[in-house]
């Protein structure tokens, strides 16, 4: 949104003054931190994976993202449209990633916190209603998630115009919003192989049918109950 609102006419047609000042209150992002130990995930996912994942590849989204945002900040202080248009592949793809991510961790939690445990209340209820059961629904998400080429996400999302639960999946690090405006991401699976390659080697289906174990169902819950009440 504040992409679009960047490129309209009426900014880019903007003194540079104004623009300045539009733009002086540019937002960076940092690395979240995360509510459990790298560890706490284990067997269905490794410290070590958790620790890379994380500190590594989330952090350089978040890095690039950054990066990318200020030279947003100079080409449109410039009123250099061809820059600002360049430079929307790399907000999409680092900024979708720092998006995408901050859901994911969010999505996991301790067998011992909780993890695994089935939805209840009316987000139970929900996926009773539009899949048939919790079961056919976890078999759904892993089938499309598995089936992703290349690198990319499998979601579980509520449409809010049509009150509707919906799976899909986007490549890359496109963010579920990338599918249609109405879409909110209440679990997100990422299945890039820095994901998984490290324990599950190339077999993505182990590792999506081992992630239900740590599934954080109450986060998506609250999500749900938050966005549909």
């Amino acid at each position: 949104m504040a992409l679009r609102a960047l490129l309209s006419r009426k900014t880019l047609g903007l003194s540079q003054g104004v623009v300045q000042n539009q733009l002086r209150g540019l937002q960076t992002f940092s690395l979240p931190d995360l509510s459990y130990d790298y560890g706490a995930l284990e067997p269905a996912i490794s410290g070590e994976i958790m620790q890379l994942h994380h500190q590594k590849h989330h952090q350089t989204y978040i890095t690039n993202y950054n990066k990318a945002l200020e030279q947003l900040q100079d080409a449109v202080t410039k009123c250099d449209s061809a820059s600002v248009v360049k430079l929307q592949s790399a907000i999409k793809f680092n900024g979708g990633g720092h998006i995408n991510h901050s859901i994911f961790w969010n999505n996991l939690t301790p067998v011992r916190e909780g993890g695994g445990e089935p939805p209840k209340g009316s987000l139970g209820w929900a996926i009773d209603t539009h899949f048939g059961s919790l079961e056919a629904l976890v078999q759904k998400i892993t089938a499309e998630g598995a089936a992703v080429q290349g690198s990319g996400w499998v979601w579980l999302g509520l449409d809010k115009e049509l009150k509707k639960l919906v799976v899909e999946t986007t490549a890359n690090q496109d963010p579920l919003v990338t599918k249609g405006a109405n879409l909110v991401p209440l679990l997100g699976i990422d299945v890039w192989e820095h994901a998984y390659y490290l324990q599950y080697k190339n077999v993505r289906p182990d590792y999506l049918k081992n992630i239900w174990k740590v599934i954080n169902w109450k986060y998506a819950s609250g999500v749900f109950e938050k966005e549909c009440p």
